[in-house]
């Protein structure tokens, strides 16, 4: 029962099955996960196995390579491996936030980034605690912003960002179900349509349609982690359907929808909610440790 199902094939065994708790410029997923193919998407991403390596690979050409700590660029193509069966956390950073920023100023020219995982060693236990315990949404985001915090150093970007972006993406993430045109949100940041096209695109590496399609598909999981169908999710974040969703999905994490088993605030809650899937029969990290590779996106 602690397994909140998505719609789909139900054959088909979630490659994820999560924790997911958002905040302001940031979310995170902790639980168990397996191979997500390439894809990319706008939030900076830093993921790790609670014990052991985590795999990625820029691309399909490439080999899996093992990381201590990743941290993967915005908009940068990867893929992730685990093996189902171990504990992890992806968090992601918005780019256009301070912590953004920084790491994008420390890790982003160079791909995927092997970090140290030093600064935050000492916070992963409670991170994992927080996790297996079910302790809910606060305890969980505290330690996962404490994460963020260790790797920027509380220091402050070469270049910030500008206030009018910034009015801009609130008023985004405060009308996510219904239709927004980019009329309406040059004109909160009190810019005319051609120039705050161009400053958008320039301060977060994007086009404003593609922005607030990452938003609404960042939206679904909060829908589901209160417990909403993958349909009504989709609908309550402003996607035509669920085909629509499930083309973004693809292409921003690599899989349908389907195949992310997100668990309720309900079921998190509940030292009863099992967030461990059946171990597959072979893969190159199915040492037994308790650590994961978490959902990924």
């Amino acid at each position: 029962m602690g397994r909140c199902r998505t719609n789909g094939n139900s054959m088909a065994e979630p490659i994820s099955i999560a924790q997911y708790f958002p905040w302001d410029g940031g979310a995170i997923f902790v639980g168990t996960g397996g191979m997500f193919p390439v894809h990319a998407h706008q939030a900076i991403q830093i993921c790790f196995l609670f014990e052991g390596h985590i795999r990625l690979r820029a691309n399909d050409r490439d080999p899996w390579l093992e990381y201590d700590l990743a941290i993967v660029p915005s908009q940068q193509t990867h893929a992730m491996d685990g093996a189902r069966t171990h504990y992890g956390a992806t968090i992601f950073v918005e780019p256009e936030t301070r912590e953004g920023r920084v790491l994008t100023e420390r890790y982003g020219n160079h791909g995927i980034a092997d970090a140290d995982r030093t600064p935050v060693k000492e916070v992963l236990p409670t991170l994992l605690a927080a996790a297996l315990e079910r302790r809910g949404r606060p305890a969980i985001v505290a330690q996962a912003r404490r994460v963020v915090q260790l790797l920027t150093q509380h220091a402050q970007p070469a270049v910030t960002s500008d206030e009018r972006i910034l009015r801009a993406v609130k008023y985004v993430n405060d009308h996510l179900s219904a239709p927004i045109t980019l009329t309406e949100v040059a004109r909160m940041a009190c810019l005319s349509p051609s120039r705050f096209r161009h400053l958008f695109a320039e301060q977060t590496g994007m086009a404003l349609r593609q922005y607030i399609l990452w938003r609404r598909f960042v939206s679904v999981w909060e829908h589901r982690m209160n417990g909403e169908s993958l349909s009504t999710a989709a609908h309550a974040a402003g996607f035509a359907d669920s085909a629509h969703l499930t083309r973004t999905s693809r292409r921003m994490i690599g899989i349908p929808p389907s195949l992310m088993d997100i668990v309720t605030v309900s079921a998190a809650a509940s030292p009863e909610a099992d967030l461990s899937p059946d171990p597959p029969s072979s893969s190159p990290n199915t040492a037994a440790q308790p650590g994961s590779n978490a959902a990924d996106t």
